[in-house]
């Protein structure tokens, strides 16, 4: 045997490193069940050379083999016949590449496709993967059909062992459980050993599935023998095991149903970059052809900046709305809807920036004479990203206010777009209050070298600021009190690092809390004063204002990165109610960005950041929902996977809710290139169907598995 092997390029070893025996049709089968089976060795001329299912079978395939040598001995004796040596090398060449270009799509699919793959995965294991994942169903014996109830059913008379797992589910109809990346269906629930695994498959209800009662009775067993003629279901079940362990995800795969659930409009945020610095709609044939491509998908319609540094660039009060004017002329004629935001502050630099917008040139020429109109922290660097609030009442930006000049910008787009609000083309506005137009302090600025997750710094240094710090602690009677605070760390300090943030910190002190008080405070009368004037420029508009989700360090008692943001809310004091309240006094919905763990670091444990993003959500959108405030969203990480939609969709509609509360709209960051791929955007109709609350096209459940 060892020199039959020797003479023809192949051994054991060269097998077992490549772990590929390719499996033409008409060979045995029984060779599947690796148990009672090892893979059965061809030489070149077709000869068994072992197999082991039997000792009869060995017996007969050893006479078998002592037959065909005897063929092709000559009678006088001599040594077997063989090919040339030349050929025989390019034999051996070819099976090495073929061999290693095999080996590189299985490392590919294991590592970028999440298919659970054996070591010594032929080819056979492969298509059966890929069919699996194209909904079909594949039997141990290689039998293969459609899922669905237009597919055949394999011919009866044949006893089928079928391998089920815990989470063979009832499923309701027209779904079906998979696991796969982009492309699955499961839960929300499911974490990342969950989306780790693949293979798991469960074919939806067809003419050949059985009553939900069958398959609940079948869902605690580990093999379910099927008799011959029955009409039990046929359900292809690749059970994945971590650690060596079966793992139960039936918590995990059950998807929840929001047919019949509230309507929650869906919206889609614009590219950044899609009008230009001149004003000019930037490529409004291809974005045309999106613009389309949502209106199929029934997307209720988009939201777009309005950018203060484009409109208002040259001169003061010389507004220019001419590419405005064209997009919004597109929309109106897709009959799509427009939420529009005022933003007042400076695009790049910051997650997600792919564009760079600053503030107009005159403010900036102010900024060179007078660094004060920007937000300062404690080593004196200006951050012109967004005006100070320090200048909201101070005739600072040639004879106007920060106020007025807000409100003149907000004015002049009301006028100019007067007949898409009578309309109702334009249904929201939403107004920018600071950074990235959210309500806070740009507390942690990439730009000056902050990274997830530091405390970030006080912003509170330029003179208009320090001006009213003093006034208060001269009004509190501790004049020494006009200072920031001095052992706050730095943009990237830990808490625990910080003599101000640390549990016990100064932060519960007399000063801290007076401290923080006027710092919140402060945040709070900037939104009521700019907000005050939208309603006046924008009456009987829907309007909304947006807060951030600082989730890190929510864990913490002193909740560090919400206190140098601006929110006063550590673990003994509700810093979001007083903002919610004033919100509601002027009738201002919130935007809440909903917070996704690991935002800048994924290299990092989020645990290290003592982040609680549900709990921030829970604690701010009830006290907004306890108010009587309407809620919207937007994501805040990209989302494109059937496990975020179901994170966004379990957010917007709570399960259980007493109350029934629900978002009011959802916006969705944001339209581009990998949105438009086939497969996403269809993943994405079912997100919006679902967030409509209506059934999902079997057909479209069909292309998306």
């Amino acid at each position: 045997m060892e020199t039959e092997m020797q003479r023809f390029g192949t051994s054991e070893e060269d097998d077992e490193d490549m772990g590929l025996d390719v499996k033409e049709e008409g060979e045995n089968d029984e060779d599947d069940d690796e148990k009672n089976s090892t893979p059965t060795m061809v030489g070149v001329d077709g000869v068994h050379v072992t197999s082991n299912r039997t000792n009869n079978r060995f017996q007969h395939q050893h006479q078998h083999q002592q037959q065909f040598q005897d063929q092709l001995t000559p009678q006088g004796g001599g040594h077997r016949r063989c090919r040339p040596t030349e050929e025989k090398e390019r034999t051996k060449l070819r099976e090495r590449q073929r061999r290693a270009i095999t080996a590189k799509i299985l490392a590919g699919l294991r590592r970028h496709g999440n298919y659970n793959l054996r070591v010594r995965a032929d080819i056979n294991d492969v298509i059966a993967a890929l069919a699996r994942e194209a909904g079909w169903v594949v039997l141990p014996d290689g039998t293969t059909f459609p899922s669905r109830s237009q597919g055949v059913r394999p011919a009866a008379g044949a006893s089928t062992t079928v391998v089920t797992s815990p989470t063979s589910l009832p499923l309701q109809q027209n779904q079906v459980a998979s696991l796969r990346g982009i492309s699955s269906t499961c839960s929300i629930g499911m974490n990342d050993e969950a989306c780790q695994m693949k293979g798991l498959y469960v074919p939806s209800s067809s003419a050949y599935d059985s009553s939900a009662s069958t398959r609940s009775q079948s869902s605690h067993m580990l093999a379910v023998e099927v008799d011959d003629g029955q009409d039990d279901p046929i359900i292809g079940v690749s059970v994945d095991t971590v650690g060596g362990r079966q793992v139960d995800m039936r918590s995990k795969l059950q998807e929840r149903d929001f047919a019949g659930t509230p309507y929650v409009p869906v919206y889609v945020l614009l590219p950044l970059g899609v009008i230009n610095m001149k004003c000019e709609l930037v490529d409004p044939d291809s974005l045309l052809k999106q613009l389309r491509v949502l209106k199929s998908v029934n997307v209720d319609g988009v939201m777009i900046d309005c950018w203060w540094g484009i409109v208002e660039a040259h001169v003061p009060q010389d507004y220019n709305w001419k590419g405005y004017k064209r997009l919004f002329q597109m929309l109106h004629d897709l009959k799509l809807k427009l939420q529009v935001v005022m933003s007042f502050h400076e695009c790049g630099g910051n997650v997600g920036d792919d564009v760079c917008i600053p503030l107009p040139h005159w403010v900036a020429e102010i900024g060179r004479s007078n660094p004060d109109i920007f937000f300062t922290d404690q080593s004196g660097r200006h951050n012109p990203e967004c005006l100070s609030w320090g200048i909201d009442r101070e005739r600072v930006l040639r004879g106007r206010t920060a106020s007025e000049v807000y409100f003149d910008y907000m004015r002049s787009f009301r006028v100019e777009f007067d007949e898409y609000f009578v309309d109702g083309t334009i249904s929201m506005i939403e107004i920018g209050l600071g950074p990235c137009g959210e309500l806070r302090y740009p507390s942690n600025p990439v730009k000056h070298g902050w990274r997830y997750p530091g405390v970030g710094e006080f912003q509170c240094y330029d003179q208009y600021m320090l001006k009213s710090l003093t006034k208060a602690a001269e009004t509190r009677g501790h004049s020494f009190w006009a200072r920031g605070p001095e052992n706050a760390g730095s943009y990237n300090s830990r808490p625990h690092e910080t003599g101000f943030f640390c549990d016990g910190g100064d932060y519960d002190s007399y000063y801290g809390r007076f401290f923080l008080n006027w710092f919140s405070q402060f945040l709070t009368n900037h939104a009521d004063r700019v907000l005050s004037l939208a309603k006046f420029a924008f009456e009987g508009t829907f309007i909304t204002a947006k807060l951030p989700g600082i989730h890190w360090w929510y864990k913490t008692a002193s909740h560090a990165a919400e206190l140098t943001a601006g929110f006063y809310n550590p673990s003994n004091r509700d810093g979001y109610t007083p903002v919610i309240e004033m919100l509601k006094k002027h009738g201002v919905a919130l935007n809440f960005t909903l917070p996704q763990m690991g935002i800048s670091d994924p290299h990092m444990d989020s645990s290290e950041a003592l982040e609680d993003p549900d709990g921030l959500a829970w604690q701010v959108m009830n006290a907004a929902w306890d108010s009587g405030l309407a809620v919207i969203s937007e994501n805040s990480l990209p989302c494109l996977d059937k496990v975020s939609y179901n994170h966004v969709l379990e957010k917007a509609k709570p399960l259980n809710d007493p109350d029934g509360r629900h978002y009011s709209a959802f916006t969705y960051l944001r339209l581009g290139p990998l949105l438009m791929e086939p497969h996403n955007i269809m993943e994405f109709e079912r997100f919006v169907k679902r967030m409509h609350g209506k059934l999902i096209d079997p057909i479209l459940l069909e292309y998306i598995i």
